[in-house]
């Protein structure tokens, strides 16, 4: 095993059973989000996960790949055929971009067992006292020791892995898919009139109806004051692809009007705000990063409160997409 390792990388292991060969094969891991029911911080853990980082997958007794993650975890809908037959329609979840490689061949875990036992975390383990996968347990943080202690004497190129190029899997990349499935679910909808087809295709991109009430509601940048409406995009703060209704897609209130750069960080949930005003900097969005695009000291400036309609949706950005 070759591996040159970035400081900043942090190592994980996935325990992903019965959806193993569709998140390879997609490369990807989705996790559902388990709205109303309770918090499962394994799951969680895919907003945490950062571009670089090395994953083992898991499943049927062994290691079967590892993935390199390409890009943030983002809201988006379960995948067409992934998991149980009976899952729920149309359930959101987080979706981790990952590039995967096979071990082969896979390395079984369970003579590793009395080696790695030491190696693993006290909490969210993803194996259990007995060597086998822990019941609850999905995306579980590792670190190094244990990984190499699983890989030591795999034959696989990490090295290689960790400088593939990840073309196509970036957050964008992979909306654009996912939110093209959507619009053609909308448009195939025979309950809605072609105008209102039209209005829900174009607020996906921030356009028609929807941009004019948030520009309503919303005439400038909050971060950064610019008021030209030619230099602002119309984003949606619970975003287009995770919004249960038609309603929620052209409300006013599920917008902000942000230029270019801040959209993008609202967007990747690097940034968020609270009811007040306050502007939320995730940990995840480096310090340097923010002087560069000339947003230095913004976290915890006050932009000005929010109607609480809008209130309703930030409270929704920071618990699903906000990384805290």
């Amino acid at each position: 095993m070759k591996c040159t390792r970035s400081p900043l990388m942090r190592y994980w292991w996935v325990s992903h059973r019965r959806t193993a060969r569709e998140e390879i094969a997609g490369r990807f891991l989705w996790a559902a989000r388990g709205e109303g029911r309770p918090r499962n911080a394994t799951r969680e853990t895919l907003r945490i996960a950062a571009p670089g980082d090395l994953i083992l997958s898991y499943a049927g007794g062994v290691i079967g790949a590892v993935g390199k993650v390409a890009d943030h975890a983002f809201t988006a809908p379960r995948p067409a055929g992934l998991g149980q037959a009976d899952a729920p329609f149309g359930e959101d979840g987080w979706r981790l971009p990952v590039l995967w490689t096979p071990v082969d061949p896979p390395v079984a875990v369970a003579p590793l067992f009395a080696d790695l036992a030491p190696l693993l975390p006290a909490r969210h383990s993803p194996l259990n006292r007995l060597g086998r996968g822990e019941q609850k347990a999905y995306l579980s943080e590792i670190g190094e020791p244990a990984f190499r202690r699983v890989l030591r004497d795999a034959r696989i190129d990490l090295a290689a892995l960790t400088a593939a190029d990840t073309q196509g899997l970036t957050l964008a990349d992979q909306r654009e898919a996912i939110d093209d499935a959507i619009a053609a679910a909308v448009l195939a909808q025979p309950d809605l009139t072609a105008t209102q087809k039209q209005q829900l295709v174009t607020a996906r991109r921030g356009q028609g109806v929807f941009r004019e009430r948030v520009l309503a509601l919303e005439p400038r940048c909050r971060v950064t004051g610019v008021t030209n409406p030619w230099l602002l995009i119309a984003s949606h703060i619970r975003p287009w692809r995770s919004c249960e209704t038609a309603a929620q897609r052209l409300d006013g209130a599920n917008g902000l009007m942000l230029t270019p750069d801040v959209d993008r960080l609202f967007d990747r949930g690097l940034i968020s705000f609270g009811d007040n005003g306050d502007v939320l900097v995730s940990p995840a969005l480096a310090g340097a990063d923010l002087a560069a695009m000339g947003l230095e000291g913004l976290a915890g400036r006050c932009v000005g409160g929010f109607t609480p309609a809008q209130a309703g949706y930030l409270g929704w950005h920071r618990r699903w997409v906000f990384i805290s």
